[in-house]
């Protein structure tokens, strides 16, 4: 991960791993909240606020790639419901943007990304808690 945005030297001296299991199996339903649980996870460790009224959806891999997901128009349409103001997506999904109707979008805005770095740079707020 980029010195920029690298977890407290402390935290990763005083810990060997992080494992995160179920205790069942699961099916694969949920790779779209990759970059979400990611970001959850880097707001703990780092104390960095996500911002409001923000709503993501990517899959990642191990090396930070974020990779596009469906359902994208229903998504979009629900965070809108929600009162979400600005949304994250992968590079690769904006052709499905490109698919809505522009009334549906109005109010929005999106942020395409290809990698994780992005991602935290535009939903976690510099100022720690």
């Amino acid at each position: 991960m980029p010195s920029s945005l690298a977890l407290t030297r402390v935290f990763l001296t005083n810990t060997k791993s992080i494992s995160i299991s179920p205790k069942v199996p699961l099916p694969k339903d949920g790779p779209s909240a990759g970059i979400a649980l990611l970001t959850s996870l880097f707001s703990v460790l780092t104390q960095r606020r996500v911002k409001k009224n923000l709503a993501m959806t990517g899959e990642i891999t191990l090396r930070g790639k974020v990779l596009p997901v469906g359902g994208i128009k229903e998504k979009i349409l629900a965070a809108k419901r929600a009162g979400i103001k600005e949304i994250i997506l992968c590079k690769d999904n904006e052709k499905d943007i490109d698919e809505i109707k522009q009334e549906y979008l109005q109010g929005l805005t999106f942020h395409y990304v290809t990698e994780m770095e992005e991602v935290l740079k535009k939903s976690c707020n510099k100022k720690k808690l």
